[in-house]
């Protein structure tokens, strides 16, 4: 299992989809947050979701998630994706993109990389604990976002 990346461009330039669910139940959103690492001895990625959004539920509701990067012909894709809830349209099928199943989760055909994940950790992050600036540049009336800790348990190509 390798992965190589300029891991502070992966999320904030390339972003991602985020997916949790099953086959016949799930739901995909675009991030730009998130990390990679080692915790715990084992390879993890975090994510961040803010409570209202619907993929929320589905990150609570299963084990596990998966993490898809995408060439940057895809980014308009992503940006539909980013800003369109699940609740409101059928994503998945004016997306454009092939859903596949994938070790107890799903991707994408078109994604160049996946990172499927175990959810290990899962945390509200506290505005108290935060600076100031933080809380007033993105959670100033906002909701907050969950932490979402997984361990990499596959990356596909």
């Amino acid at each position: 299992m390798e992965f190589t990346t300029d891991i502070f461009d992966q999320f904030d330039k390339k972003w991602a989809l985020l997916t949790a669910g099953e086959k016949d139940n799930f739901n995909t959103m675009t991030i730009s947050w998130g990390g990679l690492g080692t915790l715990w001895n084992k390879p993890v990625a975090t994510v961040y979701v803010r409570t209202p959004r619907y993929t929320h539920d589905f990150m609570d509701n299963n084990e596990y998630f998966t993490i898809s990067f995408y060439p940057e012909k895809y980014k308009d894709t992503l940006v539909v994706l980013g800003t369109k809830s699940g609740k409101e349209i059928d994503k998945m099928h004016s997306s454009g993109l092939t859903a596949k199943e994938v070790n107890g989760s799903m991707t994408f055909e078109e994604a160049e990389v996946t990172l499927v994940c175990k959810k290990l950790f899962c945390q509200r992050l506290n505005p108290k604990n935060m600076h100031p600036d933080i809380v007033k540049r993105f959670y100033d009336g906002d909701a907050e976002h969950d932490m979402y800790i997984g361990e990499v348990v596959d990356v596909l190509r």
